[in-house]
């Protein structure tokens, strides 16, 4: 399993735009992917309703993990889409 500290930076924190484009971003994956934040329970990275409830906010960090072959490079990337100020085309 790999792991992953980010934080995000979007003023928005994970929510709306953010959230959906980090969500499609795990569910192009083949494997389990979660997010928490630090301290929390994961909750499941392809679904938006548990990446919402998380109330995930600028400034804060959370923890990524992926279990299967290309973890490091989704983690590369949902990393790269929470630590933009703002995503693109918001």
């Amino acid at each position: 399993m790999t792991e992953r500290n980010v934080k995000i930076e979007s003023r928005v924190g994970l929510h709306a735009r953010p959230a959906a484009l980090f969500v499609q971003t795990a569910a192009k994956a083949g494997m389990d992917v979660t997010v928490a934040k630090r301290g929390g329970d994961p909750v499941n990275a392809k679904s938006i309703l548990a990446v919402l409830g998380l109330d995930a906010r600028h400034g804060e960090e959370v923890v990524l993990t992926a279990d299967g072959e290309g973890a490091g490079e989704l983690l590369d990337s949902l990393e790269e889409l929470l630590s933009m100020p703002e995503p693109e085309g918001a």
